[in-house]
């Protein structure tokens, strides 16, 4: 059984049923998520936008697995500016989008942060797209985490188009490099937009892709939390958090279009690591654990 049920055609928008599938969603993660930490509980925080609708923004914090972790639902409307619609390559219209996005920073630095984002957006001009994706960011690679995150995703993709795979693969890729320090993010997962085709379908995938979030990555959770580490192994976990803070600030479209439409900035931020920190010029000695992840973000890979 999916984790939740697939919502069918029904006489309902679109918007509206991807809205519901989102929400359940945002439920059914949340609840397995405080299974897995086993100490903290989630905290809600419901809000409103200042030009329509609102969200429910899930943050645990300080607990048996999770330093941080955020589950952010949202369902809004508002006025695309014109360097948004130009962004976009869209007319600057009244829009109204919805969608879920979460991001878990765990303790452990031999356990990855992960990053899953699903989003439908339509204007008023009835053009209507759905975008997201999923993608692991370890600290310390283990290739067979690795392997299992694609595998399952991979599955998800091929249940719709046996393209779908290696296309969204690619795209997140290239999506998640960090081009100022000609690396990537991390060892990447699947990234999407703009997908206007047979919404019908393409909300099918999407609700796949949102129901395989825990399949794919809490098992790496547990078959890592019990990994021993020390001082040295969390300095560089605080180090490589630099670099998801610098992606998110400086090139994520999701931060962008929160902060350019005036959504909340709490809820926008929510994805930022808890502790973090820059060390001028930090070289891993050779042949080390930490030089391998380097190495394996210098180039995609295909894990698979």
């Amino acid at each position: 059984m999916p984790l939740v049920e697939t919502i069918a055609s029904r006489k309902v928008s679109l918007k509206l049923r991807a809205s519901t599938f989102f929400k359940e969603l945002q439920e059914t993660i949340c609840a397995a998520i405080e299974g897995v930490d086993g100490q903290s509980k989630f905290t809600i925080d419901r809000w409103t936008h200042p030009h329509g609708g609102g969200g429910d923004t899930r943050i645990i914090e300080n607990g048996g697995v999770l330093e941080k972790g955020g589950v952010n639902f949202s369902d809004v409307s508002g006025q695309l500016s014109e360097r948004l619609a130009r962004r976009l390559k869209v007319k600057p219209e009244h829009f109204r989008a919805t969608g879920i996005s979460l991001v878990l920073h765990p303790y452990n630095p031999m356990i990855p942060t992960v990053h899953c984002n699903l989003r439908y957006l339509e204007l008023e001009n009835e053009d209507r797209w759905f975008g997201g994706g999923m993608d692991l960011t370890p600290y310390y690679l283990n290739e067979q985490d690795v392997i299992h995150f694609h595998s399952t995703l991979k599955k998800a993709c091929d249940k719709h188009d046996s393209s779908y795979y290696p296309r969204f693969k690619k795209w997140c890729d290239e999506y998640f490099f960090i081009k100022h320090r000609s690396e990537g993010r991390g060892v990447g997962g699947i990234f999407f937009d703009d997908l206007r085709e047979k919404p019908e379908e393409t909300f099918s995938f999407v609700q796949d892709i949102g129901n395989t979030f825990l399949e794919a990555y809490i098992p790496i959770v547990n078959n890592r939390r019990k990994d021993r580490w020390g001082d040295a192994e969390r300095q560089w976990q605080l180090h490589r958090r630099g670099r998801y803070a610098e992606f998110n600030l400086v090139y994520d479209r999701g931060t962008l279009f929160g902060l350019e439409t005036e959504g909340r900035v709490e809820s926008i931020l929510m994805s930022l690591p808890p502790a973090v920190q820059w060390k001028y010029n930090v070289q891993p000695k050779p042949d080390s654990p930490e030089v391998k992840l380097l190495e394996a973000l210098k180039t995609p890979k295909d894990w698979l």
